[in-house]
């Protein structure tokens, strides 16, 4: 059933679809009508199986992408302008794997790993897209952290370069606005899908049954956030209805940050 919401004309580029979140994202746009690409960086099979379910609702397209090959970007998204006449919203839904560490643990090859992989990896794409945005506007939505706003203790490697991305998102909203580029991020809690499934299945899990736990008596919700929940902010936020919003970081945590 396609949903009563406006979007400008074009389509939707996801980057990351086929992670929990991602998948979801491009799932929620593809009930809309709007033509959806997105990119993958390994899991073929889960991209094969998202155009299929997503083939009766929408037009939805696919493209395997290492957001860290500069020129691999270059060339992938140029391939996609070429293709499409407009895409009016680029939505970042890459996720890495990443150790939970106290500071004093990390070693500076892990932290640099992660840095170039998030930081460098996001300003690739932005890098590739903005001025075919600039053209006729349009927006960034950058998938976030809600342990900016309260630092969980063990999370630098996925608060630290969502800093730096944060200025990265302002920045754009401040320098862009007049091009009628809007950008804004969506601070994650813990999302009941995709990387949060595979840490804590893995062995000694950081978050443990303790961990848990000492969570949910922080939390006012006493639940995780499903990613249909996220992809439900990130519809609105790139549609017509959120066209004087830019610059935000709006939390999805349950609470955790008051």
């Amino acid at each position: 059933m396609k949903k009563d919401i406006s979007f400008p004309d074009g389509a939707i580029l996801v980057i990351g679809g086929t992670g929990g979140i991602g998948s979801e994202v491009v799932k929620i746009f593809a009930e809309t009508g709007c033509p959806v690409i997105f990119t993958y960086k390994n899991n073929s099979s889960k991209a094969k199986e998202l155009l299929e379910e997503c083939s009766s609702s929408s037009k939805v397209y696919n493209f395997k992408l290492d957001i860290i090959d500069l020129k691999q970007v270059s060339l992938i998204v140029q391939e996609i302008l070429s293709e499409f006449k407009r895409v009016h919203t680029v939505i970042n839904c890459a996720g890495f794997d990443i150790d939970q560490k106290i500071i004093s643990e990390l070693s500076t090859d892990s932290f640099n790993e992660v840095m170039q992989s998030d930081v460098q990896g996001f300003f690739n794409i932005v890098n590739s897209t903005l001025d075919h945005l600039s053209k006729k506007g349009g927006s960034y939505i950058f998938m976030s952290s809600a342990g900016l706003l309260k630092y969980p203790p063990g999370d630098i490697l996925s608060v630290a370069p969502k800093a730096a991305i944060e200025q990265l998102i302002k920045g754009i909203a401040k320098e862009e606005g007049p091009n009628n580029i809007r950008a804004n991020s969506i601070a994650l809690g813990i999302v009941d899908a995709g990387i949060f499934h595979r840490l804590k299945d893995q062995n000694d899990s950081f978050f443990d049954e303790d961990w848990e736990s000492e969570l949910m008596n922080a939390l006012p919700l006493k639940r995780y956030a499903s990613p249909r929940e996220v992809a439900e902010l990130a519809l609105f936020l790139a549609s017509n209805e959120a066209g004087y919003i830019t610059g935000q970081m709006i939390a999805i945590d349950g609470g955790y940050s008051i």
